[in-house]
């Protein structure tokens, strides 16, 4: 996993809930009404340790990336 973690529990709801929309509509391309759905599923991932947020601070970006095998 590359980046800078961030832990998601010191953001807030909002600020959650922008980085888990923005990545479910970018790998997904949700355009229906599941993105409550998918980003309960989301939330749910990171809370069992199963994905983490990471920081790039090349690009700038924030990415929800799958800890398993890290």
């Amino acid at each position: 996993m590359s980046g800078i973690r961030i832990p998601f529990e010191e953001l807030s709801k909002e600020a959650l809930d922008g980085v888990i929309d923005e990545y479910i509509t970018r790998e997904s391309r949700v355009s229906d009404g599941t993105l409550e759905t998918k980003r309960a599923e989301v939330r749910r991932q990171l809370e069992r340790g199963e994905a983490a947020i990471t920081y790039d601070d090349e690009t700038g970006s924030t990415d929800v990336v799958p800890t398993r095998g890290a």
